[in-house]
């Protein structure tokens, strides 16, 4: 179905070297798009997603900077565009996640959470809407969790869940601010899923209880973020702006 083809589009995907973000960038080709990846300067998966987009016949380049700093995050919309053409869709994933009691959490690590999930993906949204809104047209994806909406039982992570809680609020306000400048801006919330941080064995146990909680008995698969990525961005969701959309397994129903 052509609504859901993301064809002849240019997509900015920051945190495309690794995880969900890694995955979504490659997404974005399947469905058609050109894909500029943004990532840390030292990303070591950053040249594995850009080559698996290329062998999908879609254009592809590397972007490196911090999404915590302005200048980077203006620069690669640039470059972006420059070597792909005007931008059309954003996807922000990157983020970090730690875990510390709230009562012993050094303040150095509560903002360094703060200024990477939140304030990271507020100046990406900055940036690519600096060009999209004078053109009208555009869609961003933000990459929130559950885990803004619920407290996870057994993860001291009050930093992480206030970070996640903001990306979702912060997408829905920019939703009504840029509305009637033709920008739609949604995100997506994940719940557990079997990204390599998952995947260690020290985390083996914690991992049985998570799909235990999850009412479809397993975490997601990166894959399983594609679709519901792919149709906020695409013309199939062109009447959905300021949605949070639960990718969940329906851990949130219990």
């Amino acid at each position: 179905m052509d609504i859901f083809s993301l064809g002849r589009q240019v997509a900015l995907v920051t945190g495309a070297g690794s995880g969900i973000g890694q995955r979504l960038a490659i997404g974005l080709a399947e469905a058609g798009a050109d894909v500029a990846c943004f990532d840390l300067p030292d990303s070591p998966g950053i040249a594995a997603t850009v080559a698996a987009i290329q062998a999908h016949g879609c254009r592809a380049i590397a972007l490196a900077g911090n999404v915590t700093q302005a200048d980077d995050l203006v620069s690669a919309v640039a470059e972006a565009e420059a070597a792909l053409g005007p931008l059309d869709l954003a996807v922000n994933c990157a983020g970090i996640a730690n875990a510390a009691p709230a009562e012993e959490m050094p303040l150095a690590q509560w903002q360094r959470m703060l200024d990477i999930n939140l304030t990271g993906v507020f100046l990406s949204c900055q940036a690519e809407a600096k060009v999209m809104l004078p053109r009208k047209r555009g869609a961003i994806v933000n990459i929130a969790s559950m885990s803004g909406s619920i407290v996870n039982r057994g993860i001291l992570q009050a930093h992480y869940n206030t970070s996640k809680a903001g990306v979702v609020h912060l997408s829905k306000s920019l939703a009504m601010e840029w509305v009637e400048q033709g920008l739609r801006v949604n995100s997506v919330s994940p719940g557990y899923t079997s990204t390599p941080m998952n995947l260690r064995p020290e985390v083996a146990e914690q991992v049985k209880r998570f799909e235990s909680e999850t009412p479809m008995g397993r975490m997601a698969a990166v894959d399983e973020m594609v679709g519901p990525v792919v149709f906020l961005l695409s013309r199939a969701a062109s009447f959905v702006t300021g949605v949070d959309l639960l990718v969940d397994g329906g851990f949130e129903c219990w």
